[in-house]
């Protein structure tokens, strides 16, 4: 099978998990504890305006009908409108308004898992059972055990009061004055006044959202180098005298890297999950401080769009992980290939 009859096929597998993801979430929200007429009416509102406001809102239409409004909505990217955040804007103005800010956030939180995880973890395995391979592998459980929100709470209180916790270093004015919590403005990133706050903004969150990440890497990128160093065909490249940096880089290294193809791309389910969390707690009010909001308060359509648009990322990034292996390893998506 060639490598785009094996993307092709990927791409056709991806419809029935989509068509599921979209109808358990209808499911979930539809029959779950969810009230946007109570929301919009608040805890005084009269019974006559309840059932009146759930006409408008198409709610009292049997659940079949629901169903396939939604789904054909969703499928059609007819996201609809909020009904109790912003009434009456829509869902993808809301997605367009927040996005940039996840994205920021999750660029950074991925850039840091990627330079600092899988460096640690290929030295450490080049250099197993030393010092250098112990502390490495230590820090990878240390941050891989701390849960996000714990960690996210622990920063917040350390860095808002450096001054106190880390012998007078000051971390909201060092090289530029931001504060640790809020939105950072992402107005101008060419104007180096703005990028520089803007990084330094975010680098605590980033750090927290990728912290898991890191010591996943980390110690996934230590097996995998052990694994790879003592194979046979890396025995035969040493007896035939291949140098040894040809055979760090050219051998080791990309064999390595296939067990970390979905542990990267896995830090995507990371960031739609985590940011939640990390979102609200630094008031960085993106995609997932938007979703929490929009639970909170029962916006049945906000809710709905953003799971789909979730799923569809996850599905997406599925597709991709598997063509990287294509690309990594040849083998695969060929006849005999998984």
């Amino acid at each position: 099978m060639s490598r785009w009859r094996y993307f092709a096929r990927r791409l056709l597998l991806s419809i029935p998990v989509l068509i599921f993801g979209a109808t358990i979430t209808f499911v979930v929200i539809r029959m779950g504890p969810l009230d946007p007429v109570a929301a919009i009416l608040g805890p005084t509102g009269d019974p006559q305006a309840y059932n009146r406001i759930q006409d408008q809102l198409g709610l009292n239409q049997p659940l079949w009908q629901q169903y396939i409004d939604y789904m054909t909505n969703m499928f059609t990217l007819q996201l609809g409108d909020s009904w109790v955040l912003r009434p009456d804007t829509s869902a993808y103005s809301l997605i367009v308004e927040y996005a940039p800010y996840t994205i920021w956030l999750g660029f950074w939180s991925v850039l840091i898992a990627l330079f600092v995880g899988i460096p640690l973890g290929f030295y450490a395995g080049l250099n197993p059972n030393t010092w250098s391979d112990y502390t490495a592998s230590f820090g990878g459980i240390v941050w891989r055990a701390m849960p996000n929100f714990w960690l996210a709470v622990i920063l917040t209180e350390v860095l808002s009061q450096s001054g106190g916790y880390l012998f007078g270093f000051d971390w909201e004015n060092w090289l530029v004055p931001v504060s640790v919590i809020g939105r950072p403005d992402l107005s101008n990133l060419f104007n180096p006044d703005i990028l520089f706050p803007a990084i330094k903004k975010t680098a605590p969150a980033a750090l927290v959202l990728g912290s898991a990440s890191m010591g996943n890497e980390m110690r996934i990128g230590r097996t995998a180098v052990l694994e790879t160093v003592n194979s046979n065909f890396i025995e035969t490249a040493r007896a035939k005298g291949v140098p040894p940096r040809s055979l760090v880089w050219k051998h080791i290294f990309r064999n390595a890297l296939i067990p970390l193809v979905p542990i990267i791309t896995g830090e995507a389910y990371l960031l739609i999950g985590g940011a939640v969390l990390v979102e609200t707690v630094f008031s960085i009010k993106g995609i997932g401080y938007l979703f929490f909001q929009a639970v909170i308060q029962g916006d049945l359509p906000l809710v709905g769009s953003l799971m789909f648009i979730f799923i569809l990322l996850v599905v997406i990034i599925n597709i991709l992980q598997d063509f990287l292996y294509t690309i990594i390893d040849p083998r695969v998506g060929y006849d005999g290939g998984s």
